[in-house]
């Protein structure tokens, strides 16, 4: 039995995301409406995506744009203010993303009590954001030194706006990534939040770490969910539960409803 059916509740589990509008810092934070308009989108969101039947929602600072690799107090402690907010109301398992910093996102989820973290722990890349390194190895000791040594790692392997330094076929980054870090699953990711995960790319990532969970990170629909469930043991799904399929609107209680009643169709 995978961790996905112990804590998750179900096999091919979809993690819904919860996108937090801006936050106090970001450059697109509105003053003027304040961390409550904030607190009052993300509640909303969370709860069409609850209602819609969703097996666990990650909470993620998807609007602090442009993403910081060190990510600043300001944002982990606004996270934690929704989230605490939000306690009373979360029925479901919960993980959290603190764009791109996965020592924050260890720290957000041992406080908050997240099941999950999903993150760039491994690699070296030329991206957006600059050259964007990491260091799993003081990342994976600070989880054991806080004490969250039970918080579940996904790894995210295909970074978005991002590629690796220097040229590595796929499988050979899954199969390092696995023998080195032992993720508790890795994430095959598109260029961007909302585009297509490549069913190629994510069959040859499967087939070379045939005993690690694998899930598919960004742009399932609900035309593509049964293929990329045929391949992959879940689904991270954000973009596809907004109005219009839009990245910068908010969840819509019929596009969940209708893309969990397929879900469960096909499991």
């Amino acid at each position: 039995m995978s961790w996905t059916k112990e804590i998750l509740n179900t096999e091919k589990p979809i993690i819904a995301m919860c996108h937090i509008r801006a936050l106090p810092g970001d450059p697109g934070y509105d003053h003027a409406a304040g961390m409550q308009w904030v607190l009052q989108k993300a509640r909303e969101d969370f709860l069409a995506l609850q209602e819609g039947g969703v097996d666990a929602v990650m909470f993620s600072n998807e609007f602090s744009l442009p993403y910081l690799t060190k990510v600043k107090t300001e944002t982990v402690a606004a996270m934690a203010r929704i989230i605490g907010e939000l306690m009373p109301e979360i029925e479901i398992p919960f993980g959290v993303n603190v764009l791109w910093d996965p020592v924050a996102s260890m720290d957000l989820a041992q406080a908050t009590g997240a099941k999950f973290v999903r993150e760039i722990f491994t690699g070296v890349y030329a991206s957006d954001f600059g050259v964007w390194d990491t260091n799993c190895g003081e990342t994976i000791r600070h989880q054991h030194r806080i004490g969250a040594k039970d918080v579940k790692s996904l790894f995210n392997i295909v970074p978005e706006a991002a590629q690796y330094l220097a040229h590595r076929e796929i499988e050979s980054i899954a199969k390092t990534t696995v023998f080195n870090c032992k993720p508790d699953a890795v994430c095959v990711s598109g260029m961007t939040a909302g585009e297509a995960t490549d069913s190629n790319i994510l069959s040859r990532v499967k087939q070379a770490i045939p005993n690690t969970l694998v899930f598919a990170n960004t742009g399932v629909r609900i035309n593509t969910v049964e293929e990329q469930l045929g391949i992959a043991d879940g689904a991270v799904v954000g973009t596809t539960f907004k109005q219009d399929g839009d990245f910068n609107k908010y969840v819509e209680l019929a596009r969940v409803k209708e893309f969990m009643q397929e879900v469960k169709r096909i499991r």
